[in-house]
């Protein structure tokens, strides 16, 4: 007896991924305006918040629709991130280092974010 192969459920994901895709253009949109939002010398507490769960977000959702790099390198960003908001105090250069990281995520995944590739610290693939 062969295996059983639910052609809907295929479809459904198939449409889910499509949606996943699409909203990824919008999705570094907004993380754009929260970064040019965010102030190191003092960040917003909702704005901090807010990056969190947009980057939990991707992180939880990227993989299962073939973006597994992306949602890696959100797992990473979202963990680093909460380390920050784990202190009272956090100084400019630290908020400016994980901003950085940001940047270079975003600027990654706008040009192809299905792709294995991401470059280290020094830029290399």
């Amino acid at each position: 007896m062969g295996t059983l192969i639910d052609q809907d459920f295929f479809a459904r994901l198939r449409v889910l991924n499509d949606k996943f895709a699409s909203g990824v253009p919008a999705t570094l949109t907004q993380l754009g305006a929260l970064r040019a939002a965010f102030d190191p010398q003092a960040p917003d507490p909702h704005i901090v918040t807010e990056l969190h769960q947009i980057l939990h977000t991707i992180a939880g959702s990227a993989a299962t629709f073939g973006f597994r790099t992306m949602g890696q390198q959100a797992r990473a960003l979202e963990q680093r991130l909460r380390v920050l908001m784990a202190f009272d105090v956090i100084a400019a250069r630290d908020w400016q280092h994980w901003l950085d990281g940001l940047d270079a995520y975003r600027a990654w995944a706008a040009i192809d974010p299905r792709t294995d590739e991401y470059p280290d610290e020094s830029g290399q693939q």
